[in-house]
């Protein structure tokens, strides 16, 4: 199965905005992306149904183009998981006090899923992508039937097979370079397939369509992904510096100032890639794989960071490529790498 699949009747764009939950994602965001030409989606992870009805409203208003929105599948909720989590909570104790915070209680959540599914079904965007599992079948079924495509993460070429059985319409392939949390559903620890090999992986796999992700920058960059096979390539940390992103300050500087990242569970108990701080090098390798127990325990920390600029307070998601972000307004952003993907295909004679 080495010929790629055609694209989706959605995908007009070869770029795609990347879901950036917690704060970057924003509807002036997606709505300079999509009117530049591009495909956005929206982040419905950690919202309250009412607040993600209200951003799909909202980028509706200022767009009449297509755009997806990303929800987080639930985790599955071990009893080990509090226990490892209310450990690393001891250890921290002492670093928040230090800094005035009491860390959260571990707790388990499901983010809301079965409203978010229900809300998704009766706005319909045009996508509906899953990171962090797999949804469940009756969820994929009633948004296809509502005429929502469903695509899922996948962070290794087994799960195209998983996927497959699932019937969604799509794979997300999330290489190793890519910012923020590992999408796929096993969480193992363990080092991933670059996007370039994941790809080529995948299209030997399956026939469905693939958008790539992972340390993307620049059109050039996606150019060469689109002739491995993917329909599209997502773009994440290349956005965070736009001034429409709901990017914090402590975050922007940092990533330009900052060197090195690494994928730790420090900050939320599942795999993710962000800037190196004190906070990862000094707890990163004890931090237990214990989602979204740990992401509550670690929350007001967070949040004190956030608020103060402490950088080493902060989870500063950042692919590999961040020290190349340009800080364009997003629509000028969009515009600048589909004019490189066009210009690597011009020179390629595609």
């Amino acid at each position: 199965m080495s010929s790629p699949a055609s694209a989706p009747d959605w995908a007009r764009t070869p770029v795609v905005l990347a879901p950036m939950a917690g704060g970057p994602s924003t509807v002036a965001l997606a709505a300079a992306v999509a009117e530049a030409g591009g495909f956005p989606f929206l982040a419905g992870a950690y919202l309250t149904p009412e607040r993600l009805r209200a951003d799909v409203e909202g980028l509706r208003s200022r767009t009449s183009t297509a755009f997806g929105v990303n929800v987080f599948a639930p985790s599955p909720d071990e009893p080990a998981m509090l226990a490892a989590a209310e450990s690393y909570a001891a250890l921290l104790a002492p670093w928040a006090a230090a800094a005035g915070v009491q860390l959260g209680a571990p707790r388990y959540d499901d983010d809301a899923f079965a409203a978010k599914v229900d809300l998704l079904a009766e706005l319909a965007p045009a996508v509906v992508s899953f990171a962090f599992g797999w949804p469940p079948a009756r969820a994929v079924d009633r948004l296809q039937r509502a005429g929502v495509q469903v695509w899922v993460t996948v962070n290794e070429p087994a799960e195209a097979e998983w996927a497959r059985e699932l019937g969604v319409d799509g794979l997300v392939a999330q290489g190793w370079e890519a910012g923020g949390h590992r999408g796929g559903p096993v969480d193992t620890g363990a080092e991933q397939l670059p996007v370039r090999e994941l790809v080529r992986a995948l299209r030997e796999q399956t026939s469905l369509p693939v958008i790539a992700a992972g340390g993307l920058m620049t059109g050039s960059e996606a150019a060469e992904l689109l002739t491995l096979g993917a329909c599209a390539a997502a773009f994440g940390t290349a956005f965070l510096s736009c001034p429409e992103a709901g990017t914090a300050d402590v975050h922007r500087h940092a990533l330009a100032h900052r060197q090195g990242t690494v994928v730790t569970r420090a900050f939320t108990g599942r795999s993710a890639r962000a800037l190196h701080n004190a906070w990862t090098d000094g707890y990163g390798s004890r931090a237990p794989a214990a989602y979204p127990h740990v992401h509550h325990v670690t929350a007001p920390l967070r949040a004190h960071g956030k608020a103060l600029g402490e950088a080493d307070l902060v989870h500063l998601w950042a692919g590999t490529g961040h020290g190349r972000t340009r800080g364009l307004p997003a629509g000028d952003l969009c515009r600048t790498l589909l004019g490189e993907l066009a210009e690597a295909a011009r020179r390629a004679g595609t």
